[in-house]
């Protein structure tokens, strides 16, 4: 039932010292329990406010402040944790009432055998320890989504968020347009994880783009049995799904006209049908979509519906390419080098300035995703403490290159540039060994500490 070793805290509150001690004997039993007894609700909530139990076994009747007031105050307190009522014979309307305030269970006593109790507050601690495992994953999604951890220091970025964060808690649509590997459901999914309302709840994508137009609405619809060949019961789709969550609508403008029209049903009358039913379903959900193509262009060609648009871009945000924040290119390097290291378990400290300079030069068609995958390659390939151009992609050292040639308006700098990549790359392959480095290169002992020195690289002996 529980983790091997651990020990659970249970709070009883109970004026009938019998029953408290009936109780304590029952558990300790168990050795996985420490027993705390107090006599009334006063001691009760100040036991549980300082040392918030794993569980609290509460009695209704009680003089002064009885059992359904004080599972009140604990509630308001810390509503994770479990409270089981106790009540004797007569008093069931009040463990009732209690149930609904938030009391895990009841019992009635006097107890019938041990075995109700302990199974009881095995059942209880469960779902405390279910719940508090919800709360911490809920915390470590709202942390990973967190507009601080959707790396950018550019002045569109910040833009980006300071936009977003005018929406969060509303439930307004976003319209988050973008090249394809820009972050759009990265962002989609940070805007979820900070409304209040909606956090708690399912996020749901749909790539719009994955599937033929017959079975994408059964996606989002739904169908029930006997809809069409196959469909041998009835299945949820994503929009019920994702009912009082956030739906994700990937790559919109890839629906076909009928598909459209019945989403711009959905998002106006908060309804629809089944496929192959007649029942109407309501649905409370909250809709981001996103697209990478220009949806207004789209409209003037007849591709995509002009009043649908509109419901979708209530707000909409324009994710700008890499290419348009260069000043990002850096910082989003060193955070997935520092994720693929951890990964691939490498000594790597950081990213030599050559290969910084390609990864600045290069045009990055497929955005932060192309910049991620370079950087993993370059992990992987890396074999010094260091990653250098060599590890990165052809297509970004070759272009990479062109462009810093392109740049340089002298001879001399060009040569430069190839003097220290081929220094760099002898150096590497001899480990550092002024010895083996010269004799590879043809060249004197003195001219590589004088070359070393010049472009700061690393040596032996």
């Amino acid at each position: 039932m529980s983790e091997i070793g651990r020990r659970y805290n249970i709070l009883v509150v109970d004026d009938d010292k019998n029953i408290s001690k009936l109780i304590e004997t029952t558990l300790k039993k168990e050795k996985a329990y420490e027993i705390k007894c107090v006599s009334n609700g006063e001691a009760g909530l100040k036991h549980f406010r300082e040392n918030l139990p794993d569980l609290v076994l509460l009695d209704i009747q009680m003089p002064g402040i009885d059992g359904i007031e004080t599972l009140k105050r604990m509630k308001e307190y810390e509503s994770r944790i479990p409270v089981v009522i106790m009540s004797a014979h007569g008093s069931i309307e009040k463990a009732v009432k209690s149930m609904r305030i938030g009391a895990h269970d009841y019992m009635e006593k006097p107890f019938k055998g041990s075995e109700r109790l302990l199974v009881t507050v095995k059942n209880a601690l469960m779902t405390g320890t279910l719940q508090q495992e919800i709360a911490d994953l809920r915390r470590e999604l709202q942390h990973r989504f967190q507009f601080d951890n959707i790396i950018g220091q550019s002045g569109a970025m910040q833009e980006v968020f300071r936009s977003l964060s005018k929406v969060l808690n509303s439930n307004v649509t976003v319209l988050v347009q973008g090249e394809s590997g820009t972050g759009k459901e990265l962002i989609a999914k940070a805007v979820h994880y900070h409304n209040q309302r909606r956090a708690a709840k399912k996020f749901v994508a749909v790539n719009c783009s994955a599937l033929p137009e017959s079975l994408l609405e059964s996606e989002l619809f739904g169908h029930e049995k006997g809809a069409f060949t196959g469909a041998t019961g009835r299945r949820i789709g994503k929009f019920e799904a994702a009912h009082q969550g956030t739906i994700f609508l990937d790559e919109i403008a890839l629906m076909s006209p009928t598909t459209q029209a019945k989403v711009l049903r959905v998002i106006q009358e908060r309804e629809f049908e089944r496929v192959g039913g007649n029942e109407t379903v309501k649905v409370d959900c909250r809709f981001i979509s996103a697209s990478n193509c220009d949806l207004e262009e789209a409209i003037k060609k007849g591709e995509f519906r002009e009043d649908l648009y509109y419901r979708l871009a209530v707000f909409p945000i324009k994710l700008p390419a890499l290419r348009e924040r260069k000043e990002d290119i850096p910082i989003l390097a060193a955070h997935f080098l520092k994720k693929y290291v951890k990964d691939e378990g490498k000594n790597i400290e950081g990213i030599h300035p050559d290969a910084l300079e390609l990864l600045m030069a290069y045009h990055w068609p497929g955005n932060v995703r192309e910049l991620e995958n370079a950087m993993e390659r370059a992990v992987v390939l890396a074999s010094c403490d260091e990653i250098s151009a060599k590890d990165l992609p052809n297509a970004v050292r070759a272009l990479g290159e062109k462009k810093i040639y392109e740049s340089d308006n002298t001879l001399s700098t060009w040569v430069e540039k190839l003097e220290q990549e081929a220094l760099t790359q002898a150096l590497l392959e001899c480990e550092g060994n002024i010895s083996k480095t010269a004799k590879k290169l043809g060249i004197g002992r003195a001219t590589i500490y004088r070359k070393a020195k010049k472009y700061n690289l690393s040596i032996t002996k």
